[in-house]
């Protein structure tokens, strides 16, 4: 019985040296080899650039169309057809820069232009970022990107006012503060007039924001104030849609204040219900290429950023 034992043990032993010897030669799996298919990948590679698009779809009533597929879209690279590769339907979370006006013409409307971007940063969601900031002869923002709404709410009442507009140099302060934050970055400014004693020229700005990819939202109001010898009627610059059109924001001008409110609300409203699309490029030659996107069902309307400089890296 002990020779039986004595044999059975050899054998075993035998078998797992020849496992282990087998086990050694296999090589063992690496931090660098693919993921198993079920984990997610990176969106973005190094290797190759996905350009992403913040598309909002609304109908022929103006309402905002939720329900897409990927298979809706489609985008001209160059008027060249390109593969929609990144689609995502679901809230992205976002950065946003709130600049307000708080120049002489808008004195008499500073409380309830307060209380109109409140409705904004009221529907910030845990996700999401913001400072609000003012221009006039100075330029002003609250410091720190932030989710804590009642901290923002409370930077408003803090924004002082003066007397030129520097709207310019108001949008590139909101540029500044966005410069190498990830995901989706916003400005949304808010003014009553034309430029008037920036340092910095409309091309810049729109040049930075478009090569930047930060979405620039605008609202305009049309408005009358009393500067010491007269009444005097304002109309927001023409620049503002421009720069909302080109980067895919929404460009908004009203006549009445009291629309000031749920027009915040709607900027907010649309950055909930955007949809993120990407291609990869065919080609990174370091120019500005034309975009298009079309949404492939009849009655709806897409507003997306209209160019993009095809560089290996736009971060900043």
């Amino acid at each position: 019985m002990n020779r039986v034992s004595s044999i059975v043990c050899a054998v075993v032993w035998l078998a797992g040296t020849a496992v282990l010897a087998t086990s050694a030669n296999q090589p063992m799996a690496s931090a660098n080899q693919p993921m198993a298919s079920g984990q997610d990948q990176p969106i973005f590679k190094s290797s190759v650039r996905t350009v992403p698009i913040y598309a909002t779809v609304v109908d022929s009533s103006g309402r905002l169309v939720p329900d897409l597929e990927r298979a809706d879209f489609s985008i001209l690279d160059n008027a060249k057809p390109a593969e929609v590769s990144l689609f995502s339907n679901d809230s992205q979370p976002f950065s946003a820069v709130v600049m307000l006006d708080t120049s002489a013409s808008m004195t008499a409307n500073l409380k309830l232009l307060n209380r109109a971007a409140e409705q904004f940063l009221l529907r910030l969601l845990p996700v999401d970022r913001a400072q609000v900031g003012a221009f006039n002869d100075k330029i002003q923002l609250s410091g720190t990107f932030t989710n804590n709404r009642d901290e923002l709410i409370g930077a408003l009442n803090d924004l002082y006012f003066g007397n030129p507009t520097r709207l310019n140099d108001g949008i590139a302060a909101g540029l500044d503060a966005l410069k190498g934050i990830d995901g989706r970055r916003v400005v949304l400014v808010f003014t009553d007039g034309e430029d008037t004693s920036s340092r910095t020229g409309f091309k810049d700005v729109l040049e930075r924001a478009r090569d930047e990819e930060v979405m620039v939202y605008s609202i305009g109001l049309e408005s009358e104030y009393f500067n010491g010898m007269r009444v005097v009627k304002t109309k927001p610059s023409r620049d503002l849609r421009k720069i909302s059109d080109e980067t895919g924001g929404g460009y908004f001008e009203l006549v009445k204040s009291a629309d000031l409110a749920p027009t915040f609300s709607r900027v907010a409203q649309e950055l909930r219900s955007q949809y993120l699309i990407g291609f990869a490029p065919a080609s990174l030659d370091n120019k500005v290429h034309k975009l298009e996107v079309k949404v492939n069902r009849p009655g709806m309307t897409v507003r997306a950023r209209r160019s993009y400089l095809a560089a290996p890296d736009t971060k900043s």
